[in-house]
């Protein structure tokens, strides 16, 4: 069974920055993508940023040039610079399983990030 650990969020001023952490355990597949998405109340999940095994990424426009995300094995970063009053969320992590002929998806509980002075 799959499992994502999450860490990282918290409460920061605008212009702060936080650093989001998460370990997927229990994979005996590749873990194909890992990503981050983002909740705000009233709104849609979105995706935030993602990288594949080889490293290339995909990032939300709202977030490109502040957030940047790596990856280590089977944990992923998402390190947030420069934050606003648009980022604030319930940030979940997000784990794309390469099986042998197809793919699973699994979530991580989500982390809040909070944005105020």
């Amino acid at each position: 069974q799959v499992q994502l650990l999450e860490s990282g969020g918290g409460l920061v001023q605008p212009g702060g920055s936080l650093r989001l952490s998460c370990t997927a355990s229990g994979s005996d597949y590749p873990l194909a993508i890992m990503g981050w998405y983002r909740q705000a109340p009233g709104k849609q999940r979105e995706m935030v940023a993602r990288i594949n095994m080889l490293g290339n990424t995909n990032y939300d426009d709202s977030v490109q040039g502040r957030f940047t995300i790596s990856r280590d094995k089977n944990t992923v970063n998402l390190q947030m610079n420069n934050l606003e009053p648009g980022d604030p969320a319930v940030y979940y992590c997000n784990v794309v399983i390469q099986l042998s002929t197809d793919y699973d998806v699994k979530w991580g509980p989500g982390t809040q990030v909070t944005v105020s002075s």
